[in-house]
C-alpha cells in the first residue's frame, strides 16, 4: 500500500534528518490515520484510492498555501512547499493526459457531460484531473 511506502520514506527522512520531507510526512500520515479511524467506524476499509485522494487534497492545500506565501514574500517557505509538494507527487500515480481523455471519451457512447464525469469518476479516480476532464467534456 502507499501508505507503508510512505512511513518507510518518512523514517528514511528521519535517519537523514531532513525536516521539510518529514514535515509533509508527519501531516500525510495523519490524515491517513484520520481517516482510516473513521473508515473503521463506518466499517469501511481504507483503500489506496482513499490514500490517493489524500495526497491530491494535500497538494491542492499546500498549492494554496504557497500562493499566500509568495503573496507575503517569504520565498524560502514557497520554496519548502514546492520541495514538499515534489516529495508526496512521487506516491501519486502517473495522471491521464488530455490526448488519453479524449481517446476515452470517444469510445463512450453517449457524450453527455454527466455520463463522461460519472465514468471518469468511477473507473479513473485518482488517476485524472476532473477539472480537466469538465473542460475537455464542454469542449467537445
Amino acid at each position: 500500500m502507499i501508505i507503508d511506502e510512505i512511513k518507510k520514506a518518512n523514517i528514511q527522512a528521519m535517519k537523514e534528518h531532513d525536516s521539510v520531507a518529514r514535515a509533509i510526512f508527519g501531516v500525510v500520515m495523519n490524515k491517513v490515520l484520520l481517516f482510516s479511524i473513521e473508515a473503521k467506524k463506518n466499517g469501511k476499509e481504507m483503500t489506496d484510492n482513499d490514500t490517493i485522494q489524500i495526497l491530491q487534497k494535500t497538494i491542492k492545500e499546500l498549492s494554496e498555501e504557497q500562493e499566500n506565501y509568495i503573496k507575503a514574500g517569504n520565498s524560502t517557505e514557497a520554496e519548502n512547499i514546492e520541495k514538499q509538494k515534489a516529495i508526496i507527487s512521487k506516491y501519486l500515480p502517473k495522471m491521464l493526459s488530455e490526448d488519453e481523455i479524449k481517446n476515452i471519451i470517444a469510445t463512450l457512447p453517449d457524450k453527455s457531460i454527466p455520463v463522461i464525469m460519472k465514468h471518469f469518476k468511477a473507473e479513473y479516480a485518482g488517476k485524472v484531473d476532473m477539472g480537466l476532464v469538465n473542460r475537455i467534456a464542454r469542449g467537445i
